[in-house]
C-alpha cells in the first residue's frame, strides 16, 4: 500500500481513494487491496524470502544474448518474465487524478530524458538525494532472451523524503523523478536519479512501465507489463545513514522484503545489482524479461 506518515498526505483513505480511482484491471486492483490489506503496518528494506512469483515464466537459451558496453547481459543464458504488479496510486500516467483533474505525463513536453532529477514542461523543481543511475535491460523470454531493441520504459518513484510528484503534498506541481526512454540496440535504458526514500508502509521501491516503442508510451492503455523493483538491505542501511534520509532509517527498521505487500510473494526477479558508494552515487542494474 502506497502511503506516508508524518505531515504528509499519504493516509490509508487517500491511498484507498486514489487506488480505486485507477484504470487498472480488476485483478490487479483485487490484489493491490487484499495485500495492503494485511500488510500495512509493517513493511521495509531487505530480508525476507526470494523465491520467485508463482506467476513467472521461464525461457531458456543456449546463446548469450548479444551485449554493448552499455548492456548487463543475462549471464545464465535464461531469463524469466518479471511478476506483474500494481503501478500503485501515484502513476502520473492518465490512467487516474490527482487534485486537478486527470494527471499524464506521458503526453507532455519534455518527458522523454535520461535525466529525471529534475521537473519538466515549466515546472523548475529539482529533486536532492544521493546519486543513483538505474540501468535496466528489455529481454525477450518469447525469443531466446535477445534484447528488445527500441522498446520504451516509462519510470517513477518518490524522493527521499517519500514524497510523488503530481501527487503528495508540496509537490503536486512538481513532475520530477518521472520519465521515459527508449532502449538502445543492447535493450538497456539508462536514467540518472537519486536513490529514493523508504516511506511508512513500503520498502524502497521503483515503478516501471514497458512498451514497445516510444509512440505507444503515450498512452498507459499500451503497455505491456507493469512492475516494480528493490534494492540490496545494504545499499539502503549506506544510503539512509547520509544526510537528507533521516526518516527513512526509522521507516526502514519497521518493514522487511518478506511482509511488504508488493514483494512478499517473492522479489528475486526483482532485485538490483548494485555498485559504488553514497559519496559518489550508486549504479543499479536488472534484467527485465517480457513475453513479446
Amino acid at each position: 500500500m502506497e502511503h506516508h506518515d508524518d505531515h504528509h498526505e499519504h493516509s490509508l483513505a487517500a491511498d484507498l481513494a486514489a487506488m480505486l480511482n485507477l484504470n487498472s484491471d480488476r485483478r490487479q486492483t483485487l490484489r493491490w487491496l487484499l495485500a495492503g490489506a494485511s500488510a500495512l503496518p509493517i513493511m521495509g528494506c531487505g530480508g525476507g524470502d526470494s523465491t520467485t512469483d508463482s506467476t513467472s515464466t521461464a525461457a531458456t537459451t543456449t546463446t548469450p544474448t548479444t551485449t554493448t558496453t552499455t548492456t548487463t547481459t543475462p549471464t545464465s543464458g535464461s531469463c524469466s518474465v518479471i511478476p506483474e504488479e500494481t503501478g500503485g496510486p501515484y502513476p502520473g500516467d492518465g490512467t487516474n487524478s490527482n487534485s486537478s483533474g486527470v494527471v499524464n505525463v506521458l503526453t507532455q513536453s519534455g518527458v522523454v530524458r535520461s535525466d529525471i532529477r529534475s521537473s519538466f514542461n515549466g515546472a523548475t523543481g529539482v529533486a536532492a538525494g544521493v546519486p543513483l543511475t538505474i540501468k535496466l535491460q528489455i529481454v525477450n523470454t518469447n525469443g531466446s532472451c535477445a534484447s528488445l531493441d527500441g522498446f520504451a520504459v516509462y519510470l517513477w518513484h518518490c524522493d527521499r523524503d517519500g514524497n510523488y510528484s503530481l501527487y503528495s503534498s508540496g509537490v503536486t506541481t512538481q513532475n520530477y523523478l518521472r520519465g521515459v526512454q527508449a532502449t538502445d540496440s543492447g535493450g538497456v535504458v539508462t536514467f540518472t536519479s537519486i536513490f529514493p526514500g523508504c516511506y511508512s508502509g513500503r520498502v524502497p521501491h521503483v515503478h516501471f512501465e514497458v512498451y514497445r516503442s516510444l509512440s505507444a508510451a503515450t498512452s498507459a492503455a499500451n503497455r505491456i507489463k507493469t512492475s516494480q523493483f528493490s534494492f540490496p538491505v545494504a545499499t539502503c542501511n549506506e544510503v539512509y545513514a547520509t544526510s537528507g534520509y533521516s526518516a527513512s532509517v526509522r521507516n526502514m527498521a519497521a518493514i522487511s522484503l518478506a511482509t511488504d505487500n508488493v514483494f512478499s510473494d517473492g522479489y528475486s526477479l526483482q532485485m538490483t545489482t548494485v555498485t559504488g558508494n553514497a559519496t559518489d552515487g550508486y549504479v543499479a542494474t536488472l534484467t527485465v524479461g517480457v513475453a513479446a
